[in-house]
């Protein structure tokens, strides 16, 4: 983990059932995220995805790239262009920042509408137990 190291894009397909889904387990039932015609009356071509569900993507995007070590510290986001069913959501960041085991990680997502979720996401990789065994020689003593 180094400044400038970049992470994997992860293309995300949103669907209808990911929308409704994220709406649900946050308990935002919001009508414009389950109801297409309700949508349409507010103005909205069709549904779109909860604040809630992207900041809980943009947070596995993060302990995905790091590892199951990987603990969230902070999460600050901003939405811009929304996200319908039948887009891809198309996840890219970069390190920007080390301070010992935390690193800030820019994170930029975007659809075909253009940038839907902008933010960074401070993370901190514990190093790794060592294996049982580990440092043993071969007759058992340490």
């Amino acid at each position: 983990m180094k400044a400038g190291e970049r992470l994997p894009p992860l293309e995300i397909p949103v669907t209808r059932t990911l929308i409704v889904a994220g709406a649900i387990a946050s308990r935002d039932y919001q009508d414009v995220h389950h109801d297409p015609e309700l949508a349409r009356a507010k103005g909205s071509p069709d549904i779109f995805m909860n604040i809630l569900t992207t900041n809980g993507l943009v947070g596995r995007y993060v302990t995905d790239h790091f590892g199951p070590g990987a603990v969230l510290r902070e999460v600050a986001i901003r939405l811009g262009a929304p996200n319908h069913p039948g887009d891809t959501l198309v996840l890219t960041g970069t390190v920007e920042h080390v301070d010992g085991d935390t690193a800030t990680v820019a994170v930029v997502g975007s659809n075909g509408a253009g940038r839907h979720v902008t933010g960074t996401v401070k993370v901190s990789v514990a190093s790794p137990a060592p294996a049982p065994g580990a440092g043993r020689t071969a007759g058992g003593a340490p």
